[in-house]
Parts: C-alpha cells; structure tokens; sequence
C-alpha cells in the first residue's frame, strides 16, 4: 500500500509525463478529395462559360461574317463598334434602364421587407405569393405583359388607356417615348418581390440585443432604422444590388419578347444588339467585340465596388 507521498508523487510523475502522441499521416486520398467534389461545377463552368468566351476572344480579333473566319484584323472591330451610334445608344438604354428600375426595386423591396418584419396578418400567405413573379420565366412574363398592354384590347390598355384617353388605338410598347417605361414597369413588378423576401430574410437573422438596446436607451424608429438596420444590412444589401445591377443591364428575354428593341432602337439594349449583329446582320466579329467589352466594363466595375464596400462599408 502507497503512502499518500507515494501517492503524491505517482500522480505528479504520471501527470508530468509526456504524453506520446500518435502522429497519423493524412490520407493520401484526402489531398484531391476537395477538388474531387469541385470538378463537376468546375467542368460545367469550364466547357460552357471559359471556352465560349476565350472563343469570342478570338472571334473579335477577326473578320468573322456570314458564319466565315477569316483574316486576323486586330482591332479594327473594336473601333468600328466604338464609332457606332447605334451602340451607344444601346449603352445609354441600358444605363436608363438600371438607373430606374434598380434603386425603384430596391427602395420597395426594402420598404416591403420592413412591413413583412412587423408580424403582419397573413405574412404565411403572403410571402408564397411574393415568390411567383420570380418564379416565372421571363418569357411568361413577357407574354403576360404583353396581353395585359397589348393594343387597345389589353386588359390594362382597355380598362385604363382607353377610358382616359391615353394611347388609343396603339400599344404603349409601341411609342418610341413610353416603350422604355413600360419595359421597367414590368422589370419593377417582376424582380421587386425577389428583393423583398432577400431583404426580408436578411431582417430575420439580425441579433435582436442592439434593439433590446436601443429601445431602453429610448432611440426611435428612424434612429434605430438608420443606426442600426441599415448598417448591420449593408453587406446583404450591397451583394443583392450588385447582383440585380448586373442582371438587369444584360436583361434580355422580356425586351426581346415585348418590343424586340423596338420601336427603332429605343429599347435596344447591348444585349439585343449583340442578339441583332449575331442572328440578323451575321456581324459575329463586332457582336463578339462588344461582348468582351462589356464584360470588361463589367470587370472593372465589380472590382471597383469590392474594394470600396469592403473598405467604406465592411460588406465583404
């Protein structure tokens, strides 16, 4: 029988001893395991993004026209799309287009998810219908307007234009001056609800601590809204304007449905133009030429605005 020195220093001893550790070699499988479970994605990524665009590279470096490659020009696709009218008009469109229908979309949406926030009635109801506008492809969408405005017997052009006079006897997507308008109207009506859920569950996962908070420290709702929301919102607010500015300068599928850049070109964005060189006038090297340059635009933009979220407004 020990004595408890004894003890003592048995447990001392053992207590002090070093423990040897088992060293085990990573699995040698392990290293390519994470790639493994990537290269579906990376594939598809690979074979229908990267390789069409290295593709369009090329194309605009060349005289490529009727669906013939032919002689390496350099440049001369670039200057001739920087001289055309036509595609700064395209530019313009699509700059008035985002320039409304984006900030609209996104003051509604946050102003929606701001009420939904408040535990209205019928929120359980409410929320899956705030769901079909975006769930809709944007070719039903297209159609649906375009019954809705069609003429003069539209159910909005026959219950509203013709009872106040306005637009009789023609379609608004039809008026050179209105057309535009209406394309955003119905962007508005389609992408606002997308906003609003994403808003809407950004409010949900906010801490509720800081308004515990601010409501001890008597702080109103517009110095809590603006103190508190907004700041903690910023990065979610920051990815989905980013996200939405982009999809709706290249918006293609409702344009092409209800005017197909029409009437003229004042509703012709870059991405109808490009449709147009493509499939009408055959022009692939100018079409692959704006293309690149509107992905490089698009390059330096969201790199720009990385930098100054992440900086000024800690989004990233």
């Amino acid at each position: 029988m020990q004595t408890t020195s004894e003890a003592e220093m048995t447990s001392v001893t053992h207590a002090g001893s070093p423990e040897i550790a088992t060293v085990r070699k990573p699995h040698s499988g392990r290293t390519w395991y994470p790639y493994l479970l990537i290269a579906p994605s990376m594939l598809t990524l690979v074979v229908v993004s990267l390789i069409p665009f290295i593709y369009a590279i090329y194309l605009s470096f060349h005289e490529a026209k009727f669906g013939r490659v032919k002689d390496f020009i350099w440049f001369e696709n670039y200057g001739a799309l920087l001289s055309d009218p036509r595609f700064w008009n395209s530019i313009g469109t699509a700059v008035t287009f985002v320039a409304i229908a984006v900030p609209i979309e996104f003051m509604l949406g946050l102003a929606g998810a701001m009420v939904l926030n408040q535990n209205v009635k019928g929120r359980s109801i409410l929320i899956p219908l705030l769901f079909m506008p975006a769930m809709m492809a944007p070719i039903v969408v297209g159609l649906l307007w375009k019954i809705m405005l069609a003429g003069s017997w539209g159910f909005i052009s026959f219950n509203v234009f013709e009872r106040f006079g306005l637009l009789q006897e023609t379609s608004i997507f039809a008026s050179p001056d209105l057309a535009l308008y209406a394309l955003i109207f119905v962007d508005i009506w389609q992408w606002t609800p997308f906003m609003m859920l994403a808003f809407f569950a950004g409010l949900q996962a906010l801490p509720l601590a800081p308004y515990r908070a601010a409501a001890v420290d008597g702080a109103g709702p517009f110095q809590i809204f603006f103190h508190l929301t907004l700041p903690m919102m910023t990065p979610l607010l920051a990815v989905i304007g980013l996200l939405r500015f982009i999809d709706a300068f290249k918006v293609f599928d409702t344009i092409y449905i209800l005017t197909g850049g029409g009437p003229g070109t004042s509703t012709e964005t870059p991405s109808i133009l490009a449709n147009k060189m493509t499939f009408e006038f055959w022009n692939i090297g100018e079409a692959s030429a704006l293309a690149v340059l509107v992905w490089i635009a698009f390059f330096i933009f969201c790199n720009v605005f990385y930098q100054v979220a992440k900086k000024r407004l800690n989004a990233f």
